[in-house]
């Protein structure tokens, strides 16, 4: 029986009877320097499992330059695919001496034949790859299927559904005989709730009796989900609407209640008590104590095998609620309405899982009067500090006047910049794109936006300059195809994150797509029929997959410097340190990104510029 280490995918996929099967049936075999160990055309009869050495791939009938699309190592394999297929599209040719294990061919059919998800895995997209790198970084026990896969069919309580002529007094006695926190009532077609909170305040402040009706305090703007949503999505919206319940309906039908205190039990783990100690705060000291704790919830949900993107949604929102709440302690009330407080960049996408430096701005209504507002913008921002969002380096804050403006203001700095077009103009279009309600009136800010689109989405010219930013930076992929490896890592938000992000938001700004998120603007893409929806699918998991592996390099900065701030800004992925998968990916996420920029390249014609 030879020794081989089998802890890596895609052997993980067989139980320990098939990886006993490999041991006792592949063998060792050499192979030369410029050694042919595959040809193109030849009929496949082994699966390759390097050892060691290295070994490239080659398409032959490219022109001699970029022959060498592949790169293989150490732990890699190669040559499934020729079995699969009946022969090899490729040449594969060791680079230097090589050893490599041998698996036959009637035994990766076999083991084909009997485990499906080995199987598959030869075949699969970047998406389904990437989606069981994200299920092997799940450890402790706590794996997706039993956090991520939890439906809200199995957390809901059952609803007490009372008529809404029902009076106070009978819901009352109703609540404590079925230990329920809330009644639902139906009039005129629509669900109302009711909640102790709200019976108490109907009673003690607004003016209503025992025998007053109970609809008269119920209210109405509901937030509502189905069964078979995951969980996750709930704290999600719970956090963004600033509700601890939810309505389940199926096909309109009343299914059931499902509670804030029921989910966070659910996930039975302290971390997801931020989302309701960010929600109790009374005091910016609570509100800074619960803040401080959302690195450990980031830690939590990465090693809980967590899907980003379902990881991005919570903290935007948390974020986001935590903003709003430093904007209700600093501003007076009446100030509220005519005013709205945006975020921009990652945080205004909602990309940004560590806390980043400060990215704001404010817009007045044309008419609001505001003596003091210098001085409350800056206790703001030194409020946002305080709660850890650091000072931006470029002074994109609210105590900066300059991102302070009345909504025509704005309008015509938007005017202003779309007919400069220089550098500076376009990266102030790019951040206004990118602007994102989280306190005050949302409104002001959609007027804003609507201009942006008006003067920009149809300007070839501006669309060209503005596109033309995505190749600012090189994809880091050899000559040859293969990964680049300076041993200080690749700078993996220029090579791979920058460029889809841009592409994607000037897309959006063509197509007058209102979603902020890249992941919305490709789905919105996809659907407009402007991206084939596999590619959009890819792109959208390769932004991914790069934002894992960076978020990967800041936790492990994080650790080492204990300031996200400091974390934020490792952006380098030393290649030699991933895994045989992850390595993978990122080569094949890489050739995406390759593939997206000349795409860009031939839709805004910046092959001429």
């Amino acid at each position: 029986m030879v020794d081989v280490d089998l802890s890596q995918l895609p052997f993980t996929l067989l139980d320990d009877e098939g990886r006993d099967h490999i041991r006792r049936g592949i063998d060792l075999a050499y192979f030369d320097r410029d050694e042919i160990i595959l040809e193109t055309g030849q009929a496949g009869e082994f699966v390759f499992l390097i050892h060691k050495g290295e070994v490239a791939e080659i398409d032959p009938t490219l022109p001699s330059s970029t022959t060498r699309i592949g790169h293989y190592t150490a732990g890699d394999l190669f040559g499934a695919i020729s079995i699969l297929n009946g022969k090899s599209r490729y040449r594969f040719k060791a680079e230097q001496e090589c050893l490599c294990y041998l698996l036959p061919k009637a035994l990766f059919q076999q083991l084909c034949r009997h485990y499906p998800d080995f199987s598959d895995f030869f075949r699969q997209s970047l998406t389904h790859k990437a989606r069981l790198l994200t299920e092997k970084r799940a450890e402790g026990g706590v794996t997706m299927a039993g956090f991520m896969l939890a439906k809200v069919s199995e957390c809901m309580r059952e609803p007490l559904l009372m008529a809404a002529s029902t009076d106070i007094a009978s819901a009352v006695k109703q609540l404590n005989e079925s230990h329920a926190d809330s009644l639902l009532v139906e009039t005129q077609g629509k669900l109302g709730m009711v909640t102790k909170t709200d019976l108490l305040n109907g009673l003690v402040l607004g003016g209503s009796t025992v025998s007053s009706p109970v609809d008269e305090i119920a209210h109405f703007n509901l937030v509502t989900v189905a069964p078979d949503q995951y969980l996750f999505e709930v704290l999600v919206l719970m956090t963004r609407h600033k509700v601890t319940r939810v309505v389940v309906l199926e096909q309109n039908a009343l299914k059931g209640v499902v509670e804030l205190t029921d989910v966070l039990s659910y996930f039975s783990s302290r971390s997801y008590v931020v989302s309701l100690q960010v929600e109790q705060a009374g005091s910016l000291e609570a509100l800074s104590a619960a803040s401080q704790r959302t690195p450990e919830l980031v830690k939590a949900l990465m090693a809980q095998g967590v899907k980003l993107r379902f990881a991005m949604d919570l903290l935007a929102a948390l974020n986001g609620r935590i903003m709003s709440k430093a904007w209700e302690f600093t501003i007076d009330e009446h100030y509220r309405e005519q005013s709205c407080m945006m975020v921009m960049g990652s945080e205004g996408r909602g990309e940004q899982i560590l806390k980043t430096d400060q990215d704001n701005g404010l817009i007045l209504a044309d008419d609001a009067q505001w003596p003091d507002l210098a001085s409350h913008m800056q206790t703001l921002t030194d409020t946002l500090i305080q709660l850890g969002y650091p000072p931006c380096p470029g002074n994109i804050m609210v105590s900066n006047p300059e991102w302070v403006a009345t909504v025509s203001q704005w309008k015509g700095n938007i005017a202003k910049w779309a007919r400069e077009r220089d550098g500076d103009s376009l990266m102030k279009l790019a951040i206004m794109l990118d602007a994102h309600a989280v306190a005050g009136n949302p409104s002001l800010l959609a007027s804003v936006r609507e201009e942006l689109f008006e003067r920009c989405s149809g300007d070839e010219l501006l669309l060209s300059y503005f596109a033309r930013t995505a190749l600012r930076f090189s994809t880091p992929l050899t000559l040859f195809g293969s990964l680049k490896k300076p041993q200080h890592g690749i700078d993996i938000k220029k090579g791979g994150i920058f460029p889809i992000v841009h592409g994607v938001r000037t897309m959006a700004l063509e197509r007058r797509i209102k979603a902020t998120s890249t992941l919305d603007r490709l789905d919105a893409l996809a659907a407009d029929g402007r991206l084939d929806r596999r590619f959009a699918d890819d792109l959208g998991e390769a932004l991914a997959l790069f934002s894992e592996l960076r978020l990967k390099q800041q936790l492990n900065a994080l650790e080492a410097t204990s300031t996200s701030q400091e974390a934020n800004r490792t952006n380098r992925v030393v290649v030699q340190t991933l895994s045989s998968l992850e390595r993978d990916l990122l080569r094949e996420a890489l050739h995406i990104v390759k593939d997206f920029k000349q795409r860009l390249s031939h839709r805004y014609h910046l092959e001429y510029s």
